[in-house]
């Protein structure tokens, strides 16, 4: 039934264009989600009483492993007939995940599995040394945020890679990340003398250019939206975050200059609304297409100077299909050597991310981002911690890279010194094949910190898999 199933599955994926080497994968992940669709639980402790696999960490081969454990069963019962998939078949998709890990994130330094991916400061463009320590630690890609600066510092930014890169010996992956429809904060205002916003509070969003129109409103503080889709399609009820969820608050009602909300929590001291900070309407569609007519304009200077680039706010394969033509354009010649990641932070991406795997990786390297600060707002704090699992999974079954980004190391980036909880964040984030840090005035110090543990790591655990090393403390 799995193959049938998974058969049919692949089947569908059939009108979009797959590369050869992805064709088995692509099959590998159908039978995967067709496997996924049964409650393997009462099956798994008694095939584990007979010393068989349970199929715990089948994502890799999912018919050599069903094959194996189906032969195993038979010679038990006698029939010692039925063939066995071989050592390289069974194994095989952990090679091409290996490989296609390789050809993305470079080749790993010092025998550490995960690759590092560091997100660049603005300063980066005017301090060729940054690049030369990153090269130094034997950090494998840099992360450029069209999000910030502009082409002529991304160019400044890349020069001093390339030096860093004839310095060294160590190549370092140039990857840049297009900003996509983010939604932020514009201008805010607040009554006179009030300076910060607290829970209970009556907060207005409104389209740009519209907090005049609060005079005669109960709201205490208004602040303008960046994005005014998001407005026209909010509803009552619905929650919003500003500032990756600092605050959070409940809509009560849309006007035609915007929206009505209560606060529902911010910091008990209290918060000061600023511009430029993230605002997120989880569930809601906001009729926006995934590139922006800025998005576009950077692809010009993107396509032609990075290895990679990473796709914000991708919702499905149209999505895909949209930034690949617009690639081709650009490229037509050799646009598919170029890297696709897959950023996953909204729930319609989770929803579809089989489709959008395969349409990306079926014409391109890809690979799939873990994006888990708008994830979380978009889908819950608690399902974010089983979704990061989940998405590992996927990636594994389709034989494509996991990239587990946002706030690794987060406090000892930022204040210089690790707490408890984020050190064993960063410990599980090694079975994922790249960890991302972003940018802050400890970045170096926590570069050392996670490339050391990430080895330790690696010599116990891959993926799923427990790693049987001699123990050295008994």
């Amino acid at each position: 039934m799995v193959a049938s199933e998974g058969d049919a599955q692949t089947a569908s994926w059939s009108d979009w264009p797959l590369r050869a080497d992805f064709a088995e994968s692509a099959a590998n992940l159908a039978h995967y989600l067709a496997l996924r669709r049964r409650d393997l639980r009462p099956l798994q402790p008694r095939l584990t009483a007979l010393g068989l696999s349970s199929l715990g960490r089948c994502e890799a081969h999912v018919l050599p492993a069903l094959r194996a454990v189906g032969a195993a069963l038979a010679a038990l019962d006698g029939d010692h007939g039925r063939p066995r998939p071989g050592f390289e078949e069974f194994f095989a998709g952990e090679k091409a995940l290996a490989a296609r890990s390789e050809a993305i994130f470079g080749n790993r330094s010092r025998g550490r599995a995960a690759a590092l991916l560091v997100t660049c400061p603005s300063e980066a463009a005017d301090e060729p040394k940054f690049m030369l320590q990153l090269a130094e630690r034997g950090v494998e890609a840099v992360r450029i945020n069209c999000a910030h600066d502009d082409a002529d510092a991304w160019g400044r930014m890349i020069g001093h890679v390339r030096a860093a890169e004839s310095t060294t010996g160590r190549r370092m992956k140039v990857l840049m990340d297009l900003a996509g429809p983010k939604i932020r904060t514009g201008a805010v205002s607040a009554r006179k003398g009030e300076q910060r916003i607290f829970t209970g509070d009556i907060l207005a969003i409104t389209a740009p250019g519209k907090l005049g129109k609060l005079k005669h409103s109960e709201a205490r503080f208004g602040v303008e939206c960046t994005l005014p889709e998001a407005i026209r399609h909010a509803e009552a009820g619905r929650q919003i975050f500003i500032d990756d969820g600092k605050l959070s608050a409940v809509a009560l009602r849309v006007e035609d200059w915007g929206l009505l909300a209560r606060v529902t929590m911010a910091p008990e001291k209290g918060m000061k609304l600023k511009p430029e900070k993230g605002l997120n309407f989880p569930g809601v569609d906001l009729g926006v297409a995934a590139m922006t007519e800025k998005d576009h304009a950077d692809l010009d200077f993107v396509a032609q100077n990075a290895d990679g680039i990473s796709f914000s706010f991708v919702h499905c394969a149209e999505d895909v299909a949209m930034l690949q033509d617009a690639l081709a354009q650009r490229r037509p010649k050799d646009w598919r050597t170029l890297s696709l990641i897959l950023k996953i932070e909204t729930r319609q991406a989770v929803d579809n991310l089989p489709e959008i795997v395969v349409r990306a990786a079926g014409r391109q390297p890809a690979a799939i981002m873990i994006a888990r600060g708008d994830l979380a707002l978009e889908i819950g704090f608690a399902r974010t911690a089983e979704m990061q699992e989940e998405i590992l999974w996927i990636g594994e079954a389709a034989h494509l890279p996991v990239i587990w980004a946002t706030q690794v190391l987060e406090h000892l980036v930022r204040e210089g010194a690790p707490v408890r909880g984020e050190m064993t964040d960063a410990a599980m984030a090694a079975r994922a094949e790249c960890v991302m840090l972003n940018k802050g005035p400890y970045l170096l110090e926590a570069i050392d910190t996670l490339d050391s543990l990430l080895m330790r790591m690696g010599e116990h655990q891959h993926k799923k898999t427990p790693q049987l090393r001699r123990l050295m403390s008994w």
